[in-house]
């Protein structure tokens, strides 16, 4: 038996009084029409702690923190809050327990002010009138105590993702809460804001608070957590001090099995050219360049990696390419025809696959059944359609093989998309990409989210499409994916290609310095 199955877990104190522990979980059950997504799950949390919530995707640990938040009402187990049973029936509830949760996906309105939307539901009033200048001046104090710097006057829509969750957290913090649950924190985020959160979390204990932390990214845990629980298909397999493990026994343990960080890959035996970006130009929004005079190629067999610091362009060369926003100047080759500004449509049968950034955006009608968001790009072909009309048991038989064969954890086909965990949707949006064998794929950000193993998992279906002599551009944030699976890595900085590298000829540090523009130009280094 391989040694990281022996762990010396912390005995839950079962009923325990110990006013050390702010909540406790205790043997918790949940189940959706005889799906269980629960299954006798212990958790407790002491105060002052950061504790780990770790799992795979699906694994059931946004289920458990619905429970503790009152969205879900438990089938079976009990809650305790300071030593004390609670029935926690609403959020309202959570609340008045000083329990706050900020969601994976903000809950805030577009259209109103950072400080609307914090005292939405709480608003402070005298006679029935809103004293707006009070909240304002209420919530700068408590913003400027733990170092979230926001501008209370800014529009919810005006500002950036990083913004808007320490306005999701000045929520929870403005409703008084001092137990804060933070589900997948970071993975909107960029690097920067990543670091931010952190020292965010960090003033938050030192204030007396407790937190309960989802997350897939080890480092993280190893990082700022003190006791992390791993839950693996909706049975928790226990409680483990930080200090006392490591990235690779929680990543075997969440999983099951020994899981590999670094992807093997034989080298690279690049072909004709795929893709050839020349002179591109494209305009944001606001009509400003956003991509200025790019150059790109990316040939046959080969993976080329797109590193970048957020907002350099990378986002709309990826658009341009799939057709999503304009061209303004410049040309886009696909196979030898030229594609730019054509219809999406007509560029995925010129052979274009397209794993996007915003799965839920771009890549899924969440409303829609799991089969029917995998037919997406086929369903007006056969054996999906014929004679203009769908043959359903064609769609439903073709995404129960891709179910199966990508690992989607779902209770069915049938399922809508929005039932899904992310993690899942990605693997959805990845067979369906994969399963109609592109001659070039685009995959931006295809790991945002994903546990290790599904990491791993998609790593290796973008170096097969590669072995298979499929072009692949990858985009990524995270340097240790772009150096793991690129076999050149193309540096975008103010929307321009400054360098070109292999990974094995450079570091993660010389990445940054050309991701900052500290080597842009004569000194940047090209390998084609």
């Amino acid at each position: 038996m391989r040694e990281w199955l022996f762990f010396r877990f912390e005995e839950p104190d079962k009923g325990s009084e110990n006013v050390d522990y702010v909540i406790e979980m205790l043997g918790i059950r949940k189940e959706f029409s005889g799906f269980v997504a629960n299954d006798n799950i212990t958790l407790q949390l002491k105060q002052g702690e950061i504790h780990a919530l770790l799992g795979e995707n699906g694994a059931g640990k946004s289920t458990l923190m619905n429970v503790l938040f009152g969205l879900y009402e438990p089938d079976g187990g009990e809650i305790r809050v300071r030593g004390q049973k609670e029935d926690i029936h609403s959020p309202n509830k959570a609340n008045d327990l000083g329990i706050g949760m900020v969601h994976q996906h903000f809950m805030l309105v577009d259209k109103f002010t950072v400080a609307e939307n914090i005292i939405l539901g709480k608003e402070p009033n005298r006679f029935g009138v809103i004293e707006k200048k009070k909240a304002i001046q209420e919530i700068q104090e408590i913003s400027d105590r733990y170092g979230l710097r926001v501008d209370p006057h800014a529009v919810v829509r005006d500002i950036s993702i990083g913004m808007q969750q320490r306005v999701e957290i000045l929520k929870t913090l403005y409703r008084g809460a001092d137990i804060l649950i933070f589900d997948e924190p970071t993975a909107v985020l960029t690097p920067q804001e990543i670091k931010e959160l952190i020292q965010i979390m960090r003033a938050l204990i030192k204030e007396g608070k407790s937190i309960i932390l989802i997350t897939h990214k080890l480092k993280e845990i190893m990082d700022v957590c003190d006791r992390v629980t791993v839950i693996r298909r909706g049975k928790g397999m226990g409680t483990v001090n930080v200090p006392e493990t490591n990235p690779q026994e929680l990543a075997n343990m969440m999983v099951g099995r020994e899981v590999v960080f670094t992807t093997e890959k034989k080298p690279a035996t690049p072909g004709a050219d795929v893709l050839e970006v020349k002179d591109l130009v494209v305009k944001e929004a606001r009509g400003v360049e956003s991509v200025r005079g790019l150059n790109l190629t990316v040939r046959a067999g080969e993976i080329v990696g797109i590193a970048g610091v957020d907002g350099n362009g990378q986002s709309e060369l990826i658009q341009a390419i799939s057709g999503l926003t304009k061209v303004a100047a410049g040309t886009i080759k696909l196979n030898g025809h030229y594609i730019e500004n054509m219809k999406p449509r007509k560029i995925t049968e010129s052979g274009l696959g397209h794993i996007p950034e915003d799965r839920h955006k771009h890549g899924l009608v969440l409303e829609m059944s799991l089969g029917e968001n995998i037919a997406l790009q086929t369903y007006y072909k056969k054996p999906i359609s014929k004679k203009g009309f769908l043959n359903h048991k064609a769609m439903y038989d073709f995404a129960r093989e891709l179910i199966e064969e990508y690992d989607v954890r779902a209770s069915s086909e049938f399922v809508a998309a929005k039932a899904l965990s992310g993690g899942n949707q990605q693997k959805a949006i990845i067979a369906r990409e994969v399963s109609r064998d592109p001659d070039f794929l685009i995959a931006a950000q295809p790991t945002r989210g994903l546990d290790v193993g599904a990491i791993e998992f998609i790593h290796r279906r973008l170096i097969e499409q590669r072995d298979k002599g499929k072009a692949v551009l990858l985009m990524s944030f995270e340097l240790d994916e772009i150096m793991n699976v690129s076999d050149r890595i193309a540096v975008i900085y103010e929307g321009k290609i400054v360098a070109i590298v292999k990974p094995e000829e450079t570091t993660e540090q010389e990445l940054g310095l050309l991701m900052a523009g500290s080597k842009a130009g004569t000194e940047a280094k090209t390998h084609e």
